[in-house]
């Protein structure tokens, strides 16, 4: 069986001004205000800003979630590898400058469609760049074609997918060149449904990693 993180840290290290922007904005573009909805975010610990104040609504419900307790986090997992939310209940996933530090990260987006809606939507933030930042490892990167092969994987619709390839100019961000990506999970009728239950089982039983 392969491990899941030996040393329990949380994801995120900081957060960069860029990613604030770029959730900000992917905010307003897609998500209607008075329009009941369930937001959770993958590696919320909050070290020096988090995406919570854009979730900040009357009608809206934000679940912080990340692999240790403190600040912003509302539900610890014990594995990167498992959500604790029944399948297609979750109307938002964001996560941001996580990714990178998953190990096996396509394990965590199986689970992070499995409980997105119908409609649902998917906002990711990784890096295409930057330095080493080893918390407690540091992986991978992603460019546009990486999101692109993320939605056939899972079979969501890609809305969306850019990279900052030019240096963001707060000293914060331009190391990393964020790769945004907005994936929308597709209408599923019952015996879809019921086939991505029964695969999930599977996979939770077969596959390193979620074991």
């Amino acid at each position: 069986m392969l491990p899941a993180f030996e040393v329990k840290k949380h994801w995120n290290i900081s957060m960069h001004t860029s990613s604030l922007e770029h959730v900000e904005r992917l905010v307003g573009k897609y998500l209607d205000p008075g329009q009941p909805t369930h937001v959770i975010d993958i590696g919320s610990f909050d070290v020096n800003g988090s995406y919570k104040p854009f979730f900040d609504k009357p009608q809206w419900r934000y679940t912080g979630v990340d692999l240790a307790a403190g600040p912003n986090v509302d539900v610890v997992l014990g594995s990167p590898y498992r959500l604790p939310f029944a399948s297609f209940s979750v109307d938002v996933v964001v996560s941001g400058q996580a990714f990178e530090h998953v190990e096996f990260f396509w394990l965590t987006w199986m689970e992070m469609a499995r409980v997105l809606k119908p409609g649902g939507l998917i906002f990711l933030l990784a890096p295409s760049r930057g330095p080493e930042h080893r918390y407690p490892q540091d992986c991978w990167r992603f460019y546009p074609d990486g999101y692109r092969a993320l939605a056939k994987y899972v079979g969501l619709e890609l809305l969306e997918v850019s990279t900052d390839w030019s240096p963001h100019p707060s000293p914060d961000s331009a190391p990393w060149g964020d790769t945004v990506g907005v994936f929308r999970q597709r209408p599923l009728s019952l015996l879809d449904r019921w086939r991505r239950r029964c695969a999930q089982q599977v996979r939770y039983i077969t596959i390193p990693g979620f074991r």
